[in-house]
């Protein structure tokens, strides 16, 4: 304790010195922290955002996922046939074992009008089948869903979203009565529970209409169909995922070895296409971090080194008067390693701080990257360690005498 003490106090005497010292560290520990911050508010976003999909679905659309941007990402992609209302009702009739397989159709930047009231041009209207409101957890908070007979009489009849509702009826109570989109009436039948919002963007600015009365407003074959498909249980999901890859790729009469011309994904292939892509920028600015703390350890390095030199004289009293190597050794790495975790702790708290910040410009929930910070931890106890040995050995091994004749 009482070496640990002494180089403390020596650290203290020296403030100057101690603190451009761990600038280094901090820059390079910051870089990690604040990088690993803003990724995990990220995915935690992307991933509260994208599990709209209930538990156990997958979805199945004419574009995959994530278009690629190299060459020939969308060449291989954009002549795809549409997937029609009769490819859904095959692979239904098929996929037998599931425990439901819906349709979704979608119009983007409606306008939905009641009385006097209207919303902005940035509401999503949906054709859908009965069976896309549990695949897509579309819970009816008041009222009801469409059924079956509504999408064979093709009644003109909506559910709404939360904040449709809101900004149409206020507090009051829209069941029953009629909006406008596209100079045509529809009767609200149900408001849907609230969605949330994802990067500060409300997934409530939606209605859901039925299927049948959507291609009679907007055509039967100038889009292509979304099927949503929800497997019994887990340990069935992906033996059913690959029979309908299968039967979608009868249906759609794809030769055998060439891709699918069709994009199946789920919560969780989403989320691993987005850690692939973080993966990148979280190397990025590892390597840039760890150059960073190799000059701070070098830094580190020469003021123990000056250190040592300015202090001979006192290392060879202790010495004298009874210190062995191990002490002054320990001595010196511990101010090393002192200066790097005050460095990284600072880092750490900066990271934490700045990355939170920018998360909340995005209004996503504040996150720690607590196995970050235990990686930071440990690099600033490797940095101080590694470059404090020699400067550390150096004055442990300096002679007794000729260190009290230094001036």
């Amino acid at each position: 304790m009482e070496i640990i003490k002494i180089a403390l106090n020596s650290l203290r005497v020296n403030k100057l010195r101690s603190t451009l010292t761990i600038l280094g560290i901090i820059v390079g520990i910051f870089s990690i922290i604040a990088t690993s911050t803003i990724i995990t508010i990220m995915q935690n976003s992307i991933e509260e955002g994208i599990s709209q999909l209930g538990q156990n679905t997958f979805q199945i659309q004419k574009w995959p996922a994530m278009v690629g941007h190299g060459p020939g990402g969308r060449d291989r992609t954009r002549n795809r046939k549409d997937i029609k209302l009769e490819d859904y009702e095959r692979l239904k009739d098929l996929l037998t074992d599931a425990q439901a397989v819906g349709a979704e159709l979608w119009q983007y930047g409606k306008t939905f009008q009641y009385g006097n009231k209207e919303t902005n041009p940035n509401i999503q209207l949906s054709g859908a089948t009965t069976e896309a409101f549990p695949n897509n957890k579309w819970i009816a908070e008041s009222g009801r869903i469409f059924n079956e007979k509504d999408i064979d009489r093709y009644e003109r009849v909506v559910v709404l979203g939360a904040e449709v509702a809101t900004t149409l009826f206020g507090n009051s109570d829209p069941i029953g009565k009629e909006v406008k989109v596209d100079n045509r009436n529809l009767r609200v039948i149900g408001v849907l529970e609230k969605q949330g919002s994802f990067f500060g963007q409300s997934q409530d600015n939606f209605a859901v209409s039925p299927i049948t009365t959507f291609q009679s407003f907007y055509g039967k074959d100038n889009r292509s169909i979304n099927i949503t498909v929800t497997s019994k249980s887990k340990e069935d999901y992906q033996d059913l995922m690959d029979k309908a890859t299968g039967f979608m790729r009868t249906i759609r009469k794809v030769p055998p070895g060439e891709e699918d011309d069709f994009g199946i994904y789920s919560n969780e292939s989403i989320l691993t296409q987005i850690n692939d892509i973080t993966a990148s920028v979280r190397i990025g600015a590892i390597v840039i971090s760890l150059i960073a703390l190799t000059a701070a350890g070098v830094g580190i390095m020469n003021i123990m080194l000056v250190s040592v030199t300015e202090r001979t004289r006192e290392i060879g009293i202790r010495k004298a008067v009874g210190a062995r190597k191990s002490n002054i050794l320990v001595q010196f790495l511990t101010e090393a390693v002192v200066l790097c975790q005050l460095g990284g702790i600072i880092g750490i708290v900066l990271g934490i701080l700045v990355g939170n910040i920018l998360g909340s410009m995005l209004e996503a929930s504040n996150a720690i990257p607590y196995d970050w910070v235990i990686i930071g931890i440990m690099l600033c106890v490797f940095v101080g360690v590694g470059f404090g040995t020699y400067p550390a050995y150096k004055a442990a091994n300096l002679d007794p005498i000729e260190a009290l004749r230094y001036e």
